[in-house]
């Protein structure tokens, strides 16, 4: 099952696209609530090229590792990448009249409800959207 989720950040598409790809601002924005961080970001921007953004509680409770690798990228306009676990993720970012429209599919996994996983992504995109507009 794929589940897709957008929002729309007010800024110019270069600076949404850059604060998406870049480590220092990738660990601004990539929790989905104000418990967690994002304590590391690595990133290899290309074809074959991996990703890996440590996720934890601030409290030191847990934590894990979201990884994968890109398999397409076109600057400006989208990135598709491929989970450790198989499950691939689009992400498409498209100028509007009030901004730029990022919209992510994703494809659901198991071990939570589908509605658990919209809501925590989405919180996750809101946030992206705080930062980059805060910027």
């Amino acid at each position: 099952m794929k589940i897709s989720i957008e929002t729309v950040v007010i800024a110019p598409l270069e600076k949404v696209w850059q604060a998406w790809i870049t480590p220092e601002d990738i660990q601004k924005w990539n929790f989905a609530t104000n418990e967690w961080c994002c304590p590391s970001a690595e990133i290899d921007l290309k074809v074959g090229g991996r990703f890996k953004y440590r996720m934890e509680a601030k409290d030191g409770s847990m934590g894990f590792d979201f990884e994968g690798s890109f398999t397409s990228i076109s600057s400006n306009e989208s990135l598709i990448y491929e989970l450790n676990d198989k499950r691939f993720v689009t992400i498409k970012f498209s100028e509007t009249e009030d901004g730029v429209q990022v919209t992510e599919t994703f494809e659901a996994e198991d071990e939570n409800s589908v509605e658990q996983q919209r809501q925590g992504w989405l919180c996750i995109l809101e946030n992206f959207k705080k930062h980059v507009e805060a910027s």
